[in-house]
């Protein structure tokens, strides 16, 4: 008679981590050893980690490979639409050294790409002339779907020079010569952020962008012009039913020249009058807004054009004078309304502003929070809203709760599962049927002991990594994201140091003991990111070596901050900040990561953080700050840092312990950027939401002191985070802007006959 199954092993045969099957056993270990011997020549004497590793890898591609190839065939049947010595220091990863075995490459469907050269109008049509060419490669990667058989593809692209080696030039000595053309154009695709701060690194940027853009829409009109899967020949010759059968969105204005390049295309070479070509593509194309910060919205040097993409300046000019001479029909007379809305900045030197492109060549325009897109309404693109509200629309972002609750954070999704099921998993909004377990003891226990086990693995991690003692029992206190003023990671330095004081200052009264983990990337040219970076590594030498402190605060960068890191921080974290000035964070998509696997937020009105506290109630999150209104009214005033820093004495008190190198007592002015910045130029107003801050934290660590408290608001926040799935996005996305809708079809398995 078979023993009863405990309560524990039930637990695992129904446990949401269980893979889809790969099939029999014998078969993936034959399968498996076919690799090790025959795709990487080893046997097991000498197969290194790596080696298994590859072959696991290849033995998981094979099975992918079938359903790969018959999503494919389904979509043309169905004809659907590092830190040294505390600084940051870029180093070139390579992470192609050893292969990849989940890419394919396509050499068969290998693209050039044009740039620099001439414009010459004549009687057949534009046309552009001796420019240099670069050869773009395809490589395919497989996308699986959720247990559904379906596995897209993600296609990237990799710039080789059309003649790889100049024979002649190395016959005569010239050895540099010979391969100085393949370096420059493999530059394209060899750097991901070169620094912009220079011409060089401009240059290369736009190269980068258009580079992507025009191998992708070659590819995409080969594809449309064929009808079915593998063919090559062009069956459509027609445009009309491009927009039905393309969408493409355009993610903030990296991929604007999408929209002159289409015109290029249809115009120059499809031979597609004007009017018809500019209908096709404003069909085709849609905007998605990421950010309204200035900076981040493109505006290019018509010179760099005028010189790397002659004819698309000439389309640009054309489509900015067919807009404003519609524009000066509608307000005549009135030039400045003109001047906000041209696509072309006039002044010593003349910009091309990108996102005005993109708003006038786009059929729909949307925010990614509901805050954000409000801004772009009323502020950002006002008068292009005035002038077509319909065009303008919301869809606030969401994450996968595949990868960020099933995958990182296992544990939790269990005890989910067990109370709800696992349908959660492809319909987050299930998660509502957790409210009736808020107080509910055994869910309350299970809940505290999932992130109690999550904070003991990431300790025994964080002391490995970096050699410091962590507290598991403190609260995890983390503010992880890329580093930015904006963001203000300098307010969470500003309360970590006041902590660091109150402590110093009465050692023996109790503390809600902290480790506060600050993690997050600056680019390359960012100066005062760096220095952000800089000071939170130097308070954590001082805090951490403390005595008087001891394990009450420790303070500790998280380098190289990346999706494997996050996949182990945010299921340990208890806080999660998202401090962010009123009116600047579009949305955020950590903070709903964080608020999924159990951690409370600290935040400011600001991106989805509005939102969250919608679903969730404002009682439930730690809000504090000034809201977007009160930030306006301000810089109406006029925000003056020094009035702050003279009414409050801890804030001056940790502003002066900066300014005379206490955390840097190598180097005392150091920081001197830092302070001269909130003193005098600070736009993001750090200083003005520092007491109410310090006040939220107070209640923090309130709560934070009562467990089973802390917990319900905890389970209150996982069951309220169900909007912001990903699906829900994609699914808004697909019916509201793409114009296609979304299917529950699964695909048969490759094993099974074809229709």
């Amino acid at each position: 008679m078979a023993k009863p199954l405990t309560d524990s092993e039930r637990r695992k045969q129904i446990s949401v981590r269980g893979l889809a099957g790969l099939g029999d056993v014998a078969e993936v270990l034959k399968s498996f050893n076919r690799h090790l011997h025959f795709t990487l020549v080893k046997d097991r004497n000498v197969a290194t980690p790596r080696d298994y590793y590859f072959a696991l890898a290849h033995t998981v591609r094979d099975h992918l490979v079938g359903r790969w190839i018959r999503t494919q065939q389904h979509y043309y049947e169905r004809d659907p639409k590092k830190i040294v010595n505390g600084w940051q220091v870029e180093e070139a990863d390579d992470w192609l050294r050893y292969g990849n075995p989940w890419e394919k490459a396509r050499p068969e469907y290998m693209l050039p790409v044009h740039f620099y050269g001439r414009v010459e109008h004549t009687p057949d049509g534009v046309k552009w002339l001796d420019t240099q060419v670069v050869l773009a490669m395809p490589y395919d990667t497989p996308v699986p779907g959720y247990r559904n058989n379906t596995v897209n593809t993600m296609r990237l692209w990799s710039a080789k020079a059309p003649n790889s080696f100049k024979l002649h030039d190395f016959n005569v000595g010239d050895y540099i010569e010979a391969v100085l053309d393949r370096n420059l154009a493999e530059n394209i695709s060899r750097v991901l952020y070169p620094n912009d701060n220079f011409f060089e690194g401009k240059e290369l940027r736009l190269k980068q962008e258009y580079f992507v853009v025009a191998a992708t829409l070659q590819d995409i009109i080969r594809r449309f012009k064929s009808s079915k899967f593998g063919c090559r020949d062009p069956v459509r010759t027609c445009f009309d039913t491009f927009p039905d059968k393309v969408a493409i969105q355009l993610n903030d204005t990296h991929p604007a020249l999408s929209i002159p390049e289409l015109m290029r295309i249809l115009v120059d070479v499809e031979k597609m009058d004007w009017d018809k070509a500019w209908e096709i593509t404003k069909k085709t194309c849609a905007y998605t807004n990421h950010t309204v910060l200035p900076e981040a919205l493109e505006r290019w040097p018509v010179s760099m054009f005028e010189k790397l993409l002659p004819r698309h300046l000439d389309i640009i000019y054309t489509i900015n004078q067919r807009h404003l001479d519609h524009v000066a029909a509608l307000f005549p007379g009135d030039v400045d309304h003109l001047r906000r809305m041209s696509v072309i900045e006039e002044g010593d030197c003349k910009r091309i502003n990108m996102a005005h492109l993109c708003v006038i060549g786009s059929h729909t325009v949307n925010g990614v929070a509901k805050i954000h897109s409000e801004i772009v309404k009323q502020s950002v693109f006002k008068d292009f809203y005035e002038l077509e509200p319909e065009k303008f629309q919301n869809k606030t972002n969401g994450i996968t709760p595949r990868r960020w609750l099933l995958l990182c954070n296992p544990g939790l999704a269990d005890i989910i599962a067990e109370k709800i099921g696992e349908g959660f998993l492809t319909d987050l909004s299930q998660l509502k049927q957790l409210l009736p377990l808020v107080n509910d003891e055994t869910f309350i226990r299970d809940v505290a002991k999932v992130k109690q086990e999550n904070k003991l693995k990431f300790s025994a991690f964080l002391e490995k990594e970096y050699k410091v003692k962590i507290n598991p029992s403190s609260m995890f206190d983390v503010h992880v994201k890329r580093i930015h003023e904006y963001k203000r990671q300098l307010l969470n330095c500003l309360h970590i140091i006041t902590l660091y004081n109150r402590i110093r200052k009465a050692p023996t009264k109790s503390f809600v003991p902290r480790t506060v983990m600050i993690g997050g990337k600056a680019a390359p040219g960012y100066h005062m990111a760096k220095m952000i970076i800089k000071l939170v590594t130097s308070i954590g030498s001082v805090v951490n070596h403390d005595p008087i402190v001891g394990d009450r605060l420790k303070v500790i960068f998280l380098e190289n901050y990346r999706v494997s890191l996050a996949e182990k921080v945010i299921p340990s974290a208890d806080l999660s900040q998202q401090i962010s000035t009123a009116g600047t964070e579009a949305s955020g998509t950590g903070n709903m990561k964080f608020m999924l696997n159990g951690a409370l937020t600290i935040g400011t009105m600001d991106g989805a953080n509005v939102e969250m506290a919608e679903e969730a109630g404002e009682k439930n999150l730690f809000i504090f700050g000034m809201r977007v209104e009160e930030v306006e009214a301000l810089d109406r005033k006029g925000y003056n840092a020094r009035e702050y820093y003279d009414r409050l004495p801890e804030l001056k008190q940790v502003v002066d312990q900066i300014s005379s190198g206490y955390f840097s007592p190598k180097e005392p002015d150091c920081f001197r950027d830092i302070v001269n910045m909130l003193m005098h130029h600070d736009r993001f107003k750090v200083f003005a939401d520092y007491e109410d801050y310090m006040a939220c934290q107070t209640k923090v660590d309130q709560l934070y002191q009562n467990p089973k408290e802390w917990t319900k608001k905890v389970i209150w926040n996982i069951a309220c985070s169900g909007k912001f799935s990903s699906d829900r996005t994609i699914m808004e996305y697909a019916r509201d802007i793409w114009g296609a809708e979304p299917s529950d079809l699964k695909i048969p398995p490759p094993s099974s006959p074809r229709e």
